[in-house]
C-alpha cells in the first residue's frame, strides 16, 4: 500500500513539474522567434495598441489594463514595460524611465507616461493577420504572436532564465539587420554583429554567429599623463558597478589611483586620477585586466520555435524573420487586393444602377421580394462587367442609396474613382508577382524614414587580450632564507636574496641536484636548503648551466630557454645521481666562465674559457656538450664578451656563491680521484 502511494505521489510530482517547466519556458522566460517577444512584452504592446489614440498614457493605467491579459501581477508588468521602453524601438517615453548608464531606477508608474512609437504602429500590428486566443480568465482575447515585420528578437536582444535552460541574445543594429535582410532576399552573403546602447568597443573575433564569445570594453581616453576619462561603458555594466570594480581593484593593490569621480548625466564621464609615479597608459591596461572595463560575454541564442525551445544562430533567426516578412507582406497584399476588388465591385454596381436608371424599374413593384427579383434581373445583362456574382447583400446596398445621392450623381467623378481603383488593383497584382522586389522596397522605405534614428553606437575592433601578469603591480617582495629553507613574500631575507613579483606570477625553482619545478607565488613555503636558482617564470628566459655528471665524473655545458611545465610537477635537468650537481647557473647572454682543471703534465694548459654563446640552445632535458675529460678543479666567471647582450638579464635570486661554494668539495673529490689514479 505504501509503495503504491509513493508511486502515485512520484508520478504526480513528475507530471506537475513537467507542466511547470513547460510553462516557465514558453510563457515567461524564452522569447518566440516569430515576433521576438516574451508573453508579457506581447501583452503590453497589444494593450498599448488597444488603448492607442496618439496621446501619452499613464504607465499605471497601461499596467492595469495589461493585467487583464497577464496573470502575474503589476510588478512584473511594470519592470517589463520599463525595460521595453528603454530599448528605444517600440515605446515612446515621457518622464523618468531610469538611466541606462548609471543604473538608476524609473519613477513610480503613476508619474510616467508612454505610448507606441510610429515604428511600432506601422510594423507590429495587423488584426487581419493576428491569431487571437482567450486570456487566462476568458474575459479578453490576446494575440498568440504579433505580425512583426521587424527582426525584433535581434534588434532588442533578450535575456531569460527558465528551468534547465537560459537565453542570452545580443542586441544588433537596426540598419544593419534590415540591410542583411535585403542581402538574404538577393541570395548574397551577409554578417551582422551586436550593437549596444552603451556604445564602447567590441571584439567579435569569436562571435560564432550568435553562440560564441565576445569581449566588450569601455572607451577610455588618456586626458593627460595623470588623468583618465571613461567615455563609454561595456554592455551589462553601469557607471556605478564599473566604479565599484575599479575601487575594489585599487583596494586589492592591483592598480594605483588617487581618486575616481563619476560626472555621468546624459553622457558617460568617469574621471580617474593616478599618482605621480604611475603612468596613465599603464593604468589603462590594468583597468582592462582587473576591472569591469573589459567584460567577456557568452551569448546563447535559445528561442521558442513551433512551441518548442531550440538553439539557433543569428543567421537562422534572420532568415526565418525574412521569410515571415515576405509571407506577411504577401498576405497583406492579398487582403488589400480583395478589398480593392470589393470596392471596385461596389463602384461598378452603383455606376450601373444609377447610370442605366435601373432604379426606375422597381416603381411598379408591389412587394419587396418583387423589388429584389426585378433588380437582380435588371443587372443580369451587366454581369460580365462586374468583378463577381451579384449577391443579395449587393442588392440591399443598392436599395439603400438615397434619392438625394442619385440626384447629385456625378458621372465623371464616379468614372475617375473606378479608374483609380483599377489602377490600384493593377499595382497590387504587380507587387504580388514580384514579392522579392516589393519586400526590398518595403525595407528601403523603413531605412529611409527610420534608419537615421538608430546609428551604430558600438565600435567593432580587435584587441589583444591583456595578460594579467604583464600589467600587475609588483606589489610582493619574494624572499628566500637559506638557513630555514623557507620561501615566500612573508619571509624576511637579505636584499640579495629577494626580488619583486606580483600575485599572478609563477616561480621557477632549480635545485643543485638538477631537479626543478614551477609553483605559484606562496605566502610562505618550505623549499629546502639546496636551491641553486629561483625567480619568476618569464617566456624565452635563457639559462646557461654547467653541471657534473656523477656517473662519469665529467662536466657538461648546456643552454636552454624557459621549459614547458605543469605546476608543482618535478622535472630534471640531468639524470639523478648522488654526485651529480649544478656547478654554474646563470641567465642571459654574453657569459664566459673560466674552467680550471687539475694539473696534468701532458696538457698544454690547465684552464679553458667557456663562451656560452658558442653553444646551441636546446631543451632543458638535453645532455649538453661535454667539457674535457680531465677532473675539474674550480670555476670562475670572467668579463662578459664584447658583443652586446641580446636581452636584459632576469633579476631572480641567484645563488652563485652557493653553487660555486660547492666547488671546494668538487676540488677535494677531484684531488682524491687524482691521487687514486696516481
Amino acid at each position: 500500500m505504501e509503495t503504491t502511494r509513493y508511486g502515485e505521489l512520484h508520478k504526480l510530482f513528475d507530471e506537475n513539474f513537467l507542466d511547470y517547466t513547460s510553462y516557465v519556458i514558453r510563457e515567461r522566460a524564452i522569447p518566440d522567434v516569430a515576433d521576438g517577444l516574451k508573453p508579457v512584452q506581447r501583452r503590453i504592446l497589444q494593450t498599448l495598441f488597444n488603448m492607442d489614440d496618439g496621446r501619452f498614457h499613464k504607465v499605471a493605467n497601461v499596467v492595469g489594463e495589461t493585467m487583464k491579459l497577464h496573470p502575474h501581477g503589476d510588478a512584473s508588468i511594470f519592470a517589463a514595460l520599463v525595460n521595453l521602453a528603454n530599448k528605444g524601438f517600440l515605446i515612446d517615453r515621457q518622464g523618468n524611465f531610469g538611466n541606462l548608464y548609471t543604473g538608476d531606477s524609473a519613477s513610480a508608474a503613476r508619474y510616467i507616461e508612454c505610448r507606441l512609437t510610429p515604428l511600432a504602429r506601422e510594423t507590429m500590428f495587423n488584426p487581419d493577420l493576428t491569431e487571437f486566443v482567450e486570456s487566462y480568465d476568458g474575459r479578453a482575447r490576446e494575440p498568440v504572436t504579433l505580425p512583426a515585420k521587424l527582426p525584433l528578437l535581434l534588434m532588442q536582444g533578450a535575456e531569460g532564465i527558465a528551468v534547465g535552460m537560459a537565453t542570452k541574445i545580443m542586441p544588433h543594429n537596426f540598419c544593419e539587420l534590415l540591410k542583411a535582410q535585403k542581402k538574404i532576399l538577393r541570395n548574397k552573403p551577409f554578417a551582422v554583429f551586436p550593437d549596444f546602447q552603451q556604445a564602447g568597443l567590441l571584439d567579435v573575433s569569436d562571435y560564432q554567429d550568435g553562440n560564441g564569445r565576445i569581449r566588450c570594453r569601455a572607451r577610455i581616453e588618456e586626458k593627460d599623463d595623470k588623468t583618465i576619462v571613461i567615455r563609454d561603458i561595456p554592455y551589462g555594466t553601469t557607471t556605478q558597478s564599473l566604479s565599484e570594480s575599479i575601487e575594489k581593484a585599487a583596494r586589492a593593490n592591483k592598480l594605483k589611483i588617487i581618486s575616481i569621480n563619476d560626472y555621468t548625466a546624459e553622457e558617460v564621464e568617469i574621471e580617474i586620477k593616478v599618482p605621480r609615479n604611475v603612468h596613465a597608459g599603464d593604468t589603462i591596461k590594468a583597468l582592462y585586466a582587473f576591472t569591469d572595463c573589459e567584460v567577456p560575454i557568452s551569448p546563447n541564442l535559445t528561442v521558442i520555435r513551433g512551441n518548442n525551445p531550440v538553439i539557433l544562430s543569428v543567421s537562422e533567426v534572420l532568415r526565418a524573420n525574412t521569410e515571415k516578412l515576405v509571407t506577411d507582406l504577401e498576405q497583406e497584399l492579398n487582403i488589400e487586393l480583395g478589398r480593392l476588388k470589393e470596392k471596385l465591385h461596389a463602384h461598378l454596381l452603383e455606376q450601373i444602377f444609377i447610370e442605366e436608371r435601373l432604379y426606375k424599374e422597381i416603381e411598379e413593384c408591389k412587394t419587396f421580394d418583387l423589388v429584389i427579383a426585378t433588380i437582380d434581373e435588371a443587372l443580369a445583362p451587366f454581369r460580365q462587367q462586374l468583378v463577381r456574382e451579384v449577391t443579395r447583400e449587393d442588392i440591399d446596398r443598392l436599395l439603400e442609396i438615397r434619392i438625394k445621392r442619385i440626384s447629385r450623381y456625378d458621372i465623371d467623378k464616379k468614372r475617375k474613382e473606378v479608374k483609380a481603383v483599377r489602377e490600384a488593383i493593377k499595382a497590387v497584382e504587380a507587387d504580388l508577382t514580384d514579392m522579392t522586389g516589393f519586400t526590398i522596397r518595403y525595407l528601403d522605405d523603413l531605412l529611409t524614414r527610420y534608419g537615421h534614428l538608430y546609428p551604430r553606437r558600438t565600435e567593432l575592433a580587435t584587441f589583444d587580450e591583456v595578460q594579467v601578469r604583464q600589467v600587475a603591480l609588483l606589489n610582493l617582495t619574494m624572499g628566500y632564507d637559506r638557513e630555514t629553507g623557507f620561501l615566500g613574500h612573508t619571509v624576511k631575507a637579505q636584499p640579495e636574496q629577494s626580488f619583486a613579483c606580483s600575485e599572478y606570477d609563477k616561480l621557477l625553482l632549480i635545485y643543485k641536484n638538477g631537479s626543478y619545478k614551477v609553483i605559484n607565488v606562496p605566502d610562505k613555503v618550505f623549499v629546502g636548503h639546496e636551491l641553486a636558482w629561483v625567480g619568476k617564470v618569464e617566456e624565452k628566459t635563457l639559462f646557461n648551466v654547467i653541471y657534473r655528471d656523477g656517473v662519469q665524473n665529467v662536466c657538461y655545458v648546456k643552454r636552454f630557454e624557459t621549459p614547458k611545465f605543469i605546476l608543482e610537477k618535478e622535472y630534471r635537468l640531468f639524470p639523478e645521481h648522488k654526485r651529480s650537481e649544478v656547478l654554474f647557473l646563470k641567465t642571459g647572454t654574453g657569459l664566459t666562465v673560466r674552467v680550471h682543471y687539475s694539473p696534468s703534465k701532458r696538457a698544454r694548459s690547465n684552464k679553458e674559457d667557456v663562451h656560452f654563446d658558442e653553444f646551441l640552445v636546446k631543451g632543458a632535458s638535453a645532455i649538453g656538450k661535454r667539457l674535457a675529460l680531465r677532473p675539474l678543479r674550480k670555476l670562475e666567471e670572467i668579463a662578459a664578451s664584447a658583443a652586446p647582450p641580446a636581452e636584459p638579464e632576469v633579476q631572480p635570486i641567484l645563488f652563485q656563491s652557493s653553487a660555486v661554494s660547492s666547488q671546494p668539495s668538487a676540488e677535494k673529490s677531484v684531488k682524491k680521484k687524482a691521487s687514486e689514479e696516481g
